[in-house]
């Protein structure tokens, strides 16, 4: 509500108009008339007062029809209405109330009666803009909360995309970032680790089913944490096979070194699973192979479901080296091992002819990180 208060006064005699101007214009409120019911229409239209005094025998429209138009007016704001006539009759005051009337007064008006009356709905006009304004507020912050949540909402399922192959650290760098072109088809050089359980098979095709879904989640539960723990990139996992590598999407420092250290705590890990599966009679054992090299990366897949994957040389390398390895063994190739010799003890076992390679491949042994590292 403005202050002064605007209060239009509608009468069709002059006289009555003046006395009610005069009475209100000491108490400072801004004072505006009309002359009969359609000028009141008007002047509400324009000016939209905080209050209006409204007479009820008027000619073109009596006031009980002013009052039913103005309150059925959705463009108007509140206005409160105080009906000032002569019809002091029961049934004249129930059909002002009813035709949405707030006051009625009753002519000759009493000075005080008038002033309480106009101040009694002015305050009612305040509290009623009051709540109107924290409505508007409220329905502002609700539109802003709803859309932050919608934000955080969206931002967590993508974040629980992501990392399906990324690490928890990468996907959220990777989200805050706001680039996923990160993950649109690139080329870069990284180190791939690919690692799975000796003896895998025969366990699967004696054992019960509850007892192979126990082991993998044992097993993947295991790794995960190393993986999210050195921040590696998850391809995929299938079965008892994993491919996790470094350097991609976000560059690392040093990605041979970590998948090396990453892979002696996997083995260090699985080897204390191994021994609680062995007491159940389950013979479990567990293999590595790491390359380095190029490969071409990024999203493939369709729709709705997308996968990001690792392609090229050194990805087979990884798989065959991985294929080779003993019972704890970490197989590295030479690219590797010139990365990581000065943290690790290694022994060399030879040229290894691997399958879908012209050439032999020279490969080393993680025995276990020196004592420097």
């Amino acid at each position: 509500m403005r202050n002064p208060a605007r209060i239009l006064v509608v009468d069709d005699n002059e006289t009555n108009r003046d006395i009610l101007i005069t009475r209100l214009a000491k108490h400072g409120y801004e004072l505006m008339q009309a002359a009969d019911g359609e000028e009141a229409l008007a002047s509400a239209a324009q000016h939209k007062p905080d209050l209006i005094l409204l007479d009820v025998e008027m000619p073109k429209l009596d006031g009980f029809e002013v009052c039913r138009r103005l309150k059925s007016d959705t463009a108007l704001p509140f206005i409160p209405i105080i009906l000032v006539t002569a019809r002091a009759a029961t049934q004249d005051v129930v059909t002002g109330l009813d035709a949405g009337a707030d006051e009625y007064l009753t002519k000759p008006v009493d000075q005080q009666a008038l002033v309480a009356r106009v101040r009694s709905m002015l305050r009612t006009k305040a509290l009623h803009d009051q709540v109107q304004t924290q409505a508007a507020d409220l329905a502002g912050w609700n539109r802003t909360l709803e859309e932050r949540v919608n934000a955080q909402v969206d931002e967590l399922d993508r974040l629980n995309r992501l990392k399906g192959f990324l690490s928890p650290q990468i996907a959220k760098v990777v989200l805050t970032s706001g680039n996923e072109k990160l993950l649109e088809s690139h080329r870069r050089d990284i180190t791939v680790v690919f690692c799975d359980l000796r003896g895998f098979t025969a366990f699967a095709e004696a054992a019960e089913p509850e007892d192979i879904i126990a082991v993998l989640q044992e097993y993947y539960r295991c790794l995960g944490e190393s993986i999210d723990r050195f921040e590696g990139t998850l391809q995929h996992f299938a079965g008892d096979g994993l491919l996790i590598f470094f350097n991609d999407p976000i560059p690392c420092p040093d990605p041979s070194v970590r998948a090396v250290r990453m892979a002696v705590e996997m083995r260090s890990q699985i080897t204390a699973l191994a021994d609680k599966w062995r007491r159940y009679g389950h013979q479990l054992g567990f293999g590595v192979g790491i390359a380095s090299g190029h490969a071409t990366l990024g999203n493939v897949g369709y729709e709705g479901r997308v996968h990001y994957s690792a392609t090229g040389t050194v990805v087979n390398l990884g798989a065959r080296l991985c294929a080779h390895a003993a019972d704890g063994q970490i197989l590295v190739d030479g690219r590797v091992q010139m990365a990581v010799e000065s943290i690790v003890n290694m022994e060399p076992i030879g040229e290894l002819e691997l399958k879908g390679f012209h050439r032999p491949i020279r490969a080393f042994n993680v025995r276990e990180l020196s004592a420097q590292s």
